[in-house]
Parts: C-alpha cells; sequence; structure tokens
C-alpha cells in the first residue's frame, strides 16, 4: 500500500495539475531533438523530481519506470571503497553524489565516465544518448562542480545531464552556463487545495474546503508536504470536520521548542543543551539550511526590527561560513551563541 504522495504522482508531463505553460515548454525541447543539459532548481515540494521523471518518461516511453536499486563502488585516490546506492532503468540513472561527503568528486567523474562508455541501443527509434540524474548539486563541493564542468563537456556525445537543486546559489557558474535552468516555483495555496481535493475524489472522501485550506497554510508551500499531512489526518479523523487539529511535523515542533529554550534563558548551561538538540536534528537528517531557516522564523517572532535584522544577519554569515566548512555543528553553535548575546543585551537595555 502506497502512500498518496507516491500513489498519485503524475506519470506525464500532460498530466501535471500546475505550471501547464512550463509542461508544454518541456515537451516542445523533447520534440525538438537537440536536447541540452538542464538544472532543474525550486523549492522542496515543488514538483522538479516528477517533472524531471515526465520529462524522462516523454524521451523514452514507460521503460523508464521500470526501476531498479543497484549499489555502485567507488575507489578513492587514497583505496578507500565507496558504495553509493542508484536507481537506474535502461535508459537513465539517478544518484545523489554528495551522499558520498568529500569523496563527491570521485563520484561525478566515475559514474559519467561508466555511463559515457557505452552507446545507447536504437534499435526501437530509442534516443542515442543515456540521461544521468544527479540530484541536490548545490551541496556538492566546488571541486566535484569542478570535475562535472568538465566531464559533462567531454561526453556530451553519448549521455546528457538532469541537474536538480533547490537553489542554484551554490552552483558554480560554468555549470548555469552549459545547461537550460528551469525554475520551478512553490505552487501557490489555490493550487495546493485544489490537488488536494481531487486526490480525496480519487480516494472517495470528501475533505472540507476550510481543512484544506488550513493544510495547504501549513505546509508553506510545499506540496508533498501538504498531501502527507493530508493522509495523517485521514489516518487520525475521518470523516473529515472544518476545525480538525492538522498535525504538523515533528522536527518542526522540535525546532520551535529549541528557539522557546534559546530566549528562556542565555548562559552556557542553556547552549549546551541547545547543542545536544540541534545534534538531535542533524542525526535524524534534517537538513542545516532548514534547521537556520526554522530557527530564524522562530527567533525572529521575539525581536524587535533592529534586532530581527541583525538575526538575519548572522543567519546569513554563519550559513555562509558553513557551506565553506565541513563540521556544521560548530556554524550552528556559534550562530546560537552570537544570537543568545545579542538577546542578552536587547534584554538588559529594555529593563534598564
Amino acid at each position: 500500500m502506497s502512500l498518496w504522495v507516491d500513489k498519485y504522482r503524475p506519470s506525464s508531463l500532460q498530466k501535471l495539475d500546475y505550471h501547464l505553460t512550463q509542461a508544454e515548454h518541456l515537451r516542445h525541447v523533447v520534440e525538438h531533438g537537440d536536447f541540452p543539459h538542464l538544472l532543474f532548481y525550486g523549492p522542496s515540494g515543488s514538483g522538479k523530481k516528477t517533472r524531471i521523471m515526465a520529462l524522462l518518461k516523454e524521451l523514452y516511453g514507460s521503460g523508464v519506470e521500470r526501476l531498479r536499486m543497484e549499489q555502485m563502488s567507488f575507489t578513492t585516490p587514497s583505496n578507500k571503497k565507496l558504495d553509493i546506492m542508484t536507481v537506474a532503468s535502461n535508459y537513465h540513472i539517478e544518484v545523489n553524489p554528495s551522499d558520498a561527503g568529500i569523496y563527491d568528486r570521485v563520484v561525478v567523474m566515475e559514474l559519467i565516465k561508466n555511463a559515457a562508455q557505452t552507446h545507447q541501443l536504437d534499435s526501437t527509434g530509442q534516443r542515442e544518448f543515456k540521461v544521468i540524474v544527479l540530484t541536490e548539486v548545490d551541496r556538492l563541493s566546488k571541486d566535484a562542480q569542478h570535475a562535472l564542468r568538465r566531464t559533462m563537456e567531454k561526453y556530451i556525445a553519448t549521455c546528457r545531464l538532469i541537474l536538480c537543486a533547490n537553489s542554484i546559489s551554490q552552483v558554480i557558474s560554468p555549470i548555469k552556463s552549459r545547461c537550460l535552468p528551469i525554475r520551478v516555483s512553490a505552487p501557490s495555496y489555490q493550487q495546493i487545495e485544489a490537488v488536494l481535493q481531487s486526490i480525496c475524489r480519487k480516494e472517495g472522501i470528501n475533505l472540507p474546503e476550510k481543512l484544506a485550506e488550513k493544510i495547504a497554510q501549513k505546509s508553506d508551500r510545499n506540496l508533498r508536504r501538504a498531501i502527507l499531512m493530508c493522509e495523517t489526518c485521514k489516518v487520525q479523523q475521518y470523516p473529515f470536520t472544518s476545525d480538525q487539529e492538522v498535525m504538523e511535523p515533528d522536527w518542526q515542533v522540535y525546532i520551535r521548542d529549541t528557539a522557546k529554550l534559546i530566549l528562556s534563558e542565555q548562559s552556557p548551561k542553556k547552549l549546551m543543551e541547545v547543542r545536544t538538540r540541534l545534534y538531535e536534528l542533524l542525526t535524524h537528517g534534517i537538513p542545516t539550511d532548514v534547521i537556520f531557516k526554522g530557527l530564524v522564523k522562530e527567533l525572529g517572532k521575539n525581536c524587535d526590527m533592529e534586532l530581527k535584522t541583525k538575526l538575519v544577519q548572522l543567519a546569513s554569515k554563519f550559513e555562509h561560513q558553513m557551506h565553506k566548512g565541513s563540521k556544521v555543528i560548530f556554524h550552528l553553535e556559534a550562530f546560537i551563541a552570537n544570537f543568545m548575546s545579542l538577546y542578552l543585551r536587547f534584554m538588559e537595555e529594555s529593563v534598564f
């Protein structure tokens, strides 16, 4: 039994629910014949992956839906063995190179080289090139990105790259200039409500308009999260009621409680407690940019305009340094310590 988010994922460009003009443009790219490297970017839950899979189906037909999990082994220059899980069909291969950490450059070079060495079979009128889908390109190290730039030029005859990123601010200019950029913006609240109503109709259940509106608002324009929230509401209570409570993700509540802890007391003891909670978030796979954004949003609610400006400046400074470093906890903790110092001074000035 699959989740609604997978069960009702559109499988072709014609079945997409929003950004229909963009879907038409993608269809023209396929029909044109001269298929370029593509760079899809946009916020989480906006539908990048769905559009990539629909595009691959438009290119190769239903064969791309027959997926298999493969474990690929790579050897680093220091003779260390790396095992990376990939998802592949006969026509494409999908991998997240940032899973390899500091060895992502090796994965990028070897993967593209291995895929490009074999030409695509053209027995059924398929394309003469394979497609490599690289996700979370914005998390790649600069070395890996420069290696990717050189490799994508060298093997363009036998493979095309489809890159996927949340933001292109961390992607180097040479890669952006070699790809056709496609921005997938987050769906509006009305579009999310329409998708939720459509899914509930297919499931044969009735979703009140007020509840659909509440789910859309709490999802923060993330369609994947909205569908998961809707299914959670169905499990909790059905028939639905308009005033039914919408459960938020645990990590979101945890970040909010962490922010309350920071505001309650500014001391070294409290900083150590916050550090433990940050480790808890990181070990459960919550991305650091999500932690930064969540903390800034919650902490900003208790700040005046001047302090809020300083808070955003601090967050941007330490997030930028974090991308250049390797130990993320250092930068998160430094951000919290600096904010605690600012907030303590702000409270003292307010009192006296």
